[in-house]
């Protein structure tokens, strides 16, 4: 028998759950994995891995098993539950959400659970640690909304991508790396070359100062709109076409605007009135190569 895709309700938001226990593999550094048919938790994505992963535990029969780390697991048509390899991360060698693969969510233990196949288990996520990595992720999407909208004039030219408000999505076309935790958000941007011949400008011109000098004025910019947003408290869900792990998933934020949404795997607020603060900190290398926005979530 293959082991199913994992179903989830973390884009719900869901912390808890019930599902019985599929199967237990062996994982290097002496840990184990358990796979069960649904769970609340939220794994660490192999492609993208912005988010970190939930933890919380696992309770079968009444003992309970914390749960150290939570991976995305794949395994081929020719895996399963009776002793078909289950790959982990960089190894696994197709695309995700390949069809004739099966995904999974690895609650990984520390040590051996025993025999618990074919029993129901309780899944807890850390509710406090899943709020602080949510309210980091949901500022990382309104940060990239308001970084565009500052950034709009040094664009030349039209780059050919837009955001949802029309202004040149200049967050996902300079994006370097994006990581979060439970304090903020770190998103490292890349001005190089490539940039360039897309139409933006981080040098002086007749209309605005070189990017340096023009920080302190953008970061108040950004910061302003923030905190705009974060009045509004506007209503944020996830739209999803099913339950299964590798479903694209998709944040949607009603702002005074209008509807802003953005294609991300991870987890997020229900409303922006649960921050009582939203503030960006915008740094430029040295050599003026890289743009890093450090935004930090504070919670009412």
């Amino acid at each position: 028998m293959t082991l199913p895709t994992t179903h989830v309700s973390f884009p719900a938001g869901a912390v808890t759950g019930e599902s019985t226990v599929l199967a237990v593999h062996p994982l290097d550094g002496g840990r184990y994995a358990v796979v069960t048919g649904a769970t609340p938790f939220h794994p660490l994505d192999h492609t993208w891995p912005d988010q970190p992963a939930d933890l919380g535990t696992l309770t079968v029969d009444g003992v309970e098993l914390a749960v150290v780390d939570c991976l995305t697991g794949a395994v081929g048509p020719d895996g399963g539950s009776d002793g078909g390899p289950v790959l982990v991360g960089a190894d696994i060698p197709v695309r995700r959400g390949d069809e004739e693969w099966s995904w999974l969510v690895l609650h990984v233990l520390a040590a051996d659970p025993g025999d618990i196949v074919g029993r129901t288990a309780a899944l807890a996520v850390d509710a406090g640690r899943r709020g602080a990595l949510s309210a980091s992720h949901s500022g990382c999407h309104l940060l990239a909304l308001a970084l565009n909208e500052a950034l709009a004039p040094r664009w030349r030219k039209d780059p050919g991508r837009t955001d949802a408000f029309g202004h040149p999505d200049f967050d996902s076309l300079a994006m370097a790396s994006s990581v979060m935790d439970t304090e903020a958000s770190t998103d490292t941007y890349r001005l190089g070359k490539s940039l360039r011949k897309k139409g933006f400008t981080a040098e002086a011109t007749e209309e605005f100062p070189a990017l340096a000098d023009a920080l302190p004025e953008l970061t108040e910019a950004v910061n302003r709109r923030l905190a705009g947003w974060v009045a509004a408290d506007a209503a944020v869900r996830i739209d999803v076409p099913g339950p299964e792990l590798t479903a694209r998933r998709e944040w949607n934020c009603e702002l005074p605007e209008g509807a802003a949404r953005i294609f991300c795997g991870g987890t997020h607020l229900h409303h922006l009135g649960e921050l009582a603060e939203l503030r960006t900190e915008l740094r430029l290398s040295e050599d003026g190569s890289e743009l890093v926005a450090v935004t930090r979530p504070k919670r009412a």
